[in-house]
């Protein structure tokens, strides 16, 4: 690069050197690898890996596509030969999705849990020398959204039986369920109709206050998927039980909008409802008409007076009965009636009702509940509602798998948790060396164990090592 040439804007100036450093930074990690290969086939059990050639591989990372060379060794075990890839299985290569790199994939759920697959995709390839389709982005994305769903059911099957590995401790766990339609497409179209509710739960300890008239929830958990009731309710347990200590909980509190897979999920005498304060108050607003009779009827619900705020709604409907003329009037108060009746035990909100809650710890503090529309938006609407988004329920699923634990704060966690190498048998008994797998077998065993240590220093000590040519 000649600045001289003509006169060059530093925006022009940046993006050329860094190109240049990207490229010269796959170049170090290409060159790092064989070195690695090379000693690892030095230090190998030879009677246990027999050399088999050398295979060519390229891998798309966040600063280009590495093109590496590396050894490939057969073994047999129970009478069947397995291929490795030594240096692939020791550095977690094959961690990421196909040829692209774990922390390549983890830029990439970062980039779609903000923006349509086409403009990740934009994004993404401005990283470095390299060029990703959507396409190819979709294809990270329901990879990775697959390893969340798979653990997922582990964590709900270990929480049906008890063996959650959670935590964190509270006494007072706080529920707020909630679902939003989405639209569908393709055969997901033609077998659930034209929309699915997306299933929402989300649990936290208490709030903390963050400014003078600001409080954040603490230690959220969330859970969503365009689930059947029972499959939401397994779903969402593993994911309490898989952050929370379950059997520290004393008493949990749920809140939601009266519908009936939400009020399903109270499961013991130690759960209790309350119906959602906003959905409550607004229902009085949209089936009665008449101002004077709202504040009526508003005053005695604020006033907790919930038997005679019933018989007065019972009243206002028996007496527009028969009607013609107010036919419209007592069909509202006959909803009205309706969904407060459904709802009976849980109108008045917890913290105004005769119970007493086990004491908040530390800094946080009991508030009133009403955050889901806040947290529907958040988790789900933001990304996934409008810009004519369609969805599949699978693909669905998968986004919103990776939506609620990137807005948890618990994405990378996560995939670097669910992101091991998967061992993958060769389909067929013998190989010749021409026709290697790509994928490698159950993992190896050999001398080196570490991690490798990611410092300059080691990298260039490493990159002088030489062996002798005999060796090999």
């Amino acid at each position: 690069m000649i600045i001289t040439e003509r006169e060059k804007k530093f925006k022009e100036i940046e993006e050329e050197i860094y190109k240049y450093v990207c490229g010269e930074g796959v170049k170090l990690i290409g060159n790092l690898l064989r070195q690695i290969d090379l000693k690892i086939g030095y230090w190998r059990d030879r009677k246990k890996y027999r050399d088999k050639g050398i295979r060519k591989s390229v891998i798309k990372t966040v600063m280009g596509e590495v093109e590496y060379s590396r050894k490939v060794y057969e073994s047999e075990e129970n009478g069947e030969k397995e291929y490795h890839y030594l240096v692939d299985e020791m550095l977690g290569i094959k961690n990421g999705v196909g040829s692209i790199s774990e922390n390549l994939c983890e830029k990439i759920i970062e980039s779609v849990c903000e923006e349509p697959y086409r403009k990740a995709a934009e994004r993404i390839s401005g990283l470095g020398n390299q060029s990703l389709s959507h396409q190819g982005i979709w294809n990270v994305v329901q990879a990775m959204g697959t390893r969340v769903e798979t653990e997922e059911k582990a964590a709900a099957l270990r929480a049906k039986r008890s063996e959650g590995r959670g935590e964190t401790e509270t006494k007072v766990l706080f529920e707020e369920h909630d679902g939003t339609y989405l639209t569908l497409q393709g055969k997901s179209r033609e077998k659930r109709g034209s929309q699915a509710e997306m299933k929402v739960g989300i649990a936290y300890s208490g709030w903390e206050k963050t400014g003078t008239d600001s409080y954040n929830t603490r230690e959220k958990v969330a859970y969503a998927g365009f689930d059947e009731p029972k499959a939401f309710y397994a779903g969402k347990e593993g994911a309490i039980a898989d952050y929370y200590n379950v059997d520290e909980i004393e008493m949990r509190i749920l809140n939601g909008d009266g519908a009936s897979w939400i009020k399903g999920s109270v499961i013991d005498e130690n759960t209790y409802y309350q119906l959602d304060p906003y959905h409550r108050n607004r229902a009085i607003g949209r089936y009665v008409n008449d101002e004077e009779r709202r504040g009526e009827l508003r005053e005695l619900l604020y006033n907790n007076e919930m038997g005679k705020l019933l018989r007065t709604i019972q009243t206002y409907a028996a007496e527009s009965a028969g009607d013609e003329e107010r036919q419209q009037e007592h069909e509202g108060y006959t909803k009205l009636l309706s969904y407060y009746s459904n709802n009976k035990d849980g109108l008045i909100p917890y913290n105004q009702r005769d119970m007493t809650l086990p004491p908040p710890t530390g800094d946080t503090v009991y508030r009133n509940l009403g955050t889901m529309e806040s947290n529907i938006f958040s988790l789900i609407g933001f990304r996934m509602k409008g810009r004519r988004a369609n969805w599949s329920i699978c693909g669905g699923n998968h986004l919103a798998k990776l939506l609620t634990l990137k807005n948890t704060g618990r994405l990378t966690q996560a995939l670097d948790k669910i992101t091991e190498p998967q061992c993958v048998q060769p389909t067929s008994p013998t190989l010749s060396a021409t026709k290697v797998p790509p994928k490698v077998g159950k993992g190896w065993n050999g001398f080196i164990h570490a991690a490798i240590p990611c410092t300059i220093h080691w990298l260039k000590d490493l990159c002088k090592i030489r062996f002798p040519v005999d060796s090999f």
